[in-house]
């Protein structure tokens, strides 16, 4: 399973461990990713999604789930998460 945020795309960056002897080792920085189910008012269902904290926090500040992905572009988003927007986005319509 590939370690990408669904909702930002925040993805694995690659970097240097630089010892003190100016040594450089390659090393991963895996995003913090967790698994949440958030609560869509235009579907009223959960939709369980695999996001960064970072964009956990964006879609709080936003003011949930259905403002964040009304928002946001297809660009970053996953496949999944792309199917929510759609169905989120025309239920807001069809209300």
């Amino acid at each position: 399973m590939a370690r990408r945020c669904e909702l930002t795309g925040k993805d694995v960056l690659v970097g240097n461990n630089v010892s003190h002897a100016n040594n450089k080792t390659k090393r991963r920085f895996a995003p913090n990713l967790q698994y949440v189910r958030f609560f869509s008012e235009a579907l009223k269902q959960f939709v369980r999604l695999r996001v960064s904290v970072a964009a956990l926090r964006s879609v709080d500040k936003n003011g949930g789930l259905d403002a964040f992905l009304a928002k946001s572009g297809e660009a970053n988003l996953s496949q999944d998460a792309k199917k929510v927007r759609k169905a989120i986005l025309s239920a807001q319509t069809a209300a």
